[in-house]
């Protein structure tokens, strides 16, 4: 349950309140609210006097239930507005893995050529083999953060545990919380006291429902700006290395109050398919998408398999504005 508090309550009142049912307490100047575990459907008719409004839910779905919200949050990252009633879809490229200046530098520059405005990048790399590249690290993380003083771009980066996420968050636009992430509790409640935008990637044996309560981790900790990436998930398919669940995004779009983004790089892991598949996102109204490139994608130090190359991925984003038009969307 989502409790509205009637203004002018003090807070020591609303917390003590928060104590007897066992609620999260959200406070700021405007409203006080709590949140309550799904289970509790009914408050004691002794609150009528503090409660101004009550919502009731059937799971634990709740801040970021569209039964809350009826209209998608909307999240400012910088300039780039998405969600709400922008009708953005979102472009973000970059490699997997910051390796040098020049590389990095590379990628940076077709941003700026295509007027793309979000440049993505690992600094550190949560590798499923210990013996493969695991990233420069602050080295990295510095190198992205030039990246945006020189050529005004917003920066996406992943936090692969809770030992540099104060690093991520000083030198990223967005914190990305990858899949093999996605439970790190230290990650999720620092990531709620941020007030950064978070995007949180689906584990890929993840259920929709852990996924959205791992989404509520940060909305409880008080940071509205959370969205979602879908990045597929495993089945018994192994001509792909995932599957994207755009059944599942359907459901994200109709249950949640998130903007949704997709990564296509990493649902199929192969170049050839990238740009088929970021068409089908695109017409899909999401509110963004991730596509993984690098200047020599044969060289590449992690992923190398389903990078583009510049002309590939120029070739693939001028495709995308039709795509987009079709369903009443902008590409920005």
């Amino acid at each position: 349950m989502i409790i509205h508090l009637k203004p002018g309550i003090a807070k020591e009142k609303a917390e003590n309140l928060a104590k007897e049912l066992q609620a999260v307490l959200l406070a700021d100047e405007t409203k006080k609210i709590l949140v309550t575990p799904s289970a509790l459907k009914s408050v004691d008719s002794r609150f009528d006097d503090v409660v101004a409004e009550k919502f009731v839910f059937n799971d634990d779905l709740l801040l970021g239930s569209r039964q809350y919200r009826k209209k998608t949050r909307e999240i400012r990252i910088g300039n780039i507005l998405i969600g709400g009633d922008s009708g953005h879809t979102l472009v973000i490229t970059g490699p997997c893995s910051v390796e040098s200046e020049t590389q990095i530098e590379t990628m940076a520059r077709l941003c700026v050529e295509l007027a793309v405005k979000m440049l993505r990048g690992g600094a550190f790399k949560p590798r499923t083999s210990p013996y493969t590249f695991q990233g420069l690290g602050t080295a990295g993380s510095k190198l992205l953060s030039r990246m945006r003083e020189k050529y005004g771009l917003k920066i996406i980066s992943e936090v692969r545990d809770a030992t540099h996420i104060e690093e991520i968050i000083e030198y990223s636009d967005v914190i990305q919380i990858g899949a093999k992430s996605m439970y790190d509790h230290g990650i999720l409640r620092r990531c709620g006291s941020a007030g950064k935008p978070v995007m949180i990637k689906r584990g890929f044996g993840t259920l929709l429902q852990e996924f959205v309560q791992a989404a509520e981790f940060i909305l409880s900790g008080g940071n509205e700006n959370v969205i979602l990436c879908e990045r597929g998930i495993r089945t018994f398919e192994n001509k792909t290395r995932f599957t994207l669940d755009l059944c599942g995004v359907s459901y994200l779009k109709e249950k949640t109050n998130l903007p949704v983004i997709l990564d296509p790089s990493h649902a199929i892991g192969y170049a050839y398919g990238v740009p088929d598949l970021t068409r089908a996102c695109i017409a899909m109204g999401v509110d963004g998408v991730i596509i993984e490139s690098h200047p020599d994608p044969k060289t590449a130090l992690s992923d190398a398999s389903q990078q583009l190359n510049p002309d590939e991925f120029r070739k693939l984003y001028k495709s995308l504005a039709p795509v987009a038009k079709a369903v009443g969307r902008i590409i920005v």
